[in-house]
């Protein structure tokens, strides 16, 4: 496990052995620790890496006020630790995202936002900053010319999106808050030149941490990514993770980036603790498995029927049951290195050996975003 401030390449499942003792090694129904959902499926980008467009979903109208607050109530009903808007859209095209993470946090929940940046309002940062465990931005060059090939987006939308960092950054320190703000860099091999660009912008904006995680790809390998080629980039992540000092940590998502794209695990376990949603409103076990190819492991979505109703009915728990049958392959049958990865380490490990091992060092920030 990383010896740093922010555990951004790991899993924070250890520290929720209460829910793994319900769990009971696949037999027990557990209320996900952590949901990741978007409040739509549109984006005012065309990132070339999106998983989001291989799925095939046109862009949807926004979820509603009130599909989102009652499913904000049902996840913290039903014992929801965190909500994270992130998923399939850019939740700043829906104009009920301030509220959404007010309600959210006035229900007790861990509320946090990763976004492109764009349409976030800087006048609303001061209201939805204190309300957010961490705002991410994701964010995957430095430089101008190359963001907005990278993101698909015009070049004013790069000096737009910095001055909202800014700016971000300004009142957390003004107002004293406890939120995180961050970086994400989605690192495609190509992308080298931007490793270091980036590392130096997200220094001088007085950012907490820069993450530089790997590109997935789907199980035909869509995108074309070539996960040998992450290996030429050792040198150059190893001088961004230098730029580390203590009020701004710097990490490389190695275990992900140096896997070669491959699972070491037969069984997906953590769908049931880190659930995702797609800002259509389906809810699904993982962000892979939007694509209407995937209609067998869709459970139901909440514009139709209550979150908490969806929770406990049987086909939810067929859909998890599913995934650890000897006939589905996580290496074979899903796309690479998904959210529940590390997740599905730790849950393999402990299926294995029958064991709920002690979590080690001091227990990590955000621990409800697992």
């Amino acid at each position: 496990m990383e010896d740093k401030k922010y555990m951004l390449d790991g899993s924070k499942v250890l520290w929720h052995s209460d829910r793994i003792r319900e769990w009971n090694y696949g037999m027990g129904r557990v209320a996900p620790i952590t949901i990741d959902c978007a409040l739509t499926t549109k984006c005012s980008y065309r990132c070339v890496y999106c998983y989001g467009k291989m799925q095939c979903i046109n862009q949807s109208e926004n979820l509603d006020r009130e599909t989102i607050f009652q499913f904000l109530d049902d996840a913290a009903e039903i014992g929801v630790k965190g909500v994270s808007f992130v998923s399939d859209g850019e939740s700043t095209c829906n104009p009920h995202l301030k509220d959404a993470i007010l309600h959210g946090y006035e229900q007790g929940l861990d509320m946090a936002l990763g976004t492109n940046g764009f349409l976030l309002k800087d006048e609303e940062l001061a209201d939805i900053l204190p309300c957010l465990t961490y705002l991410r931005f994701n964010i995957s060059a430095g430089e101008a010319e190359r963001y907005a090939y990278i993101h698909g987006c015009p070049i004013s939308c790069y000096h737009k999106v910095v001055q909202t960092i800014r700016e971000a950054v300004r009142i957390r320190k003004e107002k004293g808050l406890s939120v995180t703000i961050g970086l994400q860099m989605v690192l495609m091999p190509e992308f080298e030149d931007q490793i270091l660009p980036l590392t130096q912008l997200g220094k001088e904006l007085g950012v907490d941490y820069l993450v530089i995680k790997h590109c997935s790809d789907d199980e035909e390998g869509t995108l074309g990514v070539d996960y040998t080629q992450y290996d030429r980039l050792v040198a150059t992540l190893k001088e961004a993770e230098s730029y580390s000092d203590e009020a701004y940590q710097v990490s490389a998502k190695w275990s992900k980036i140096l896997s070669h794209g491959k699972k070491s695990y037969c069984k997906c376990f953590g769908a049931p603790f880190i659930l995702q949603m797609s800002g259509t409103g389906l809810v699904a076990p993982c962000g892979m498995f939007f694509h209407e190819k995937y209609k067998k492991y869709h459970i139901g979505n909440i514009k139709e029927t209550r979150f908490k109703e969806l929770w406990e009915s049987d086909r939810y728990w067929e859909v998890m049951k599913a995934l650890t049958e000897e006939s589905f392959d996580p290496n074979r049958d899903c796309g690479t290195l998904c959210l529940q990865h590390k997740t599905n380490e730790v849950l393999w490990q402990i299926y294995q050996d029958h064991t709920i091992p002690e979590p080690e060092g001091e227990k990590p920030n955000h621990i409800n975003f697992i």
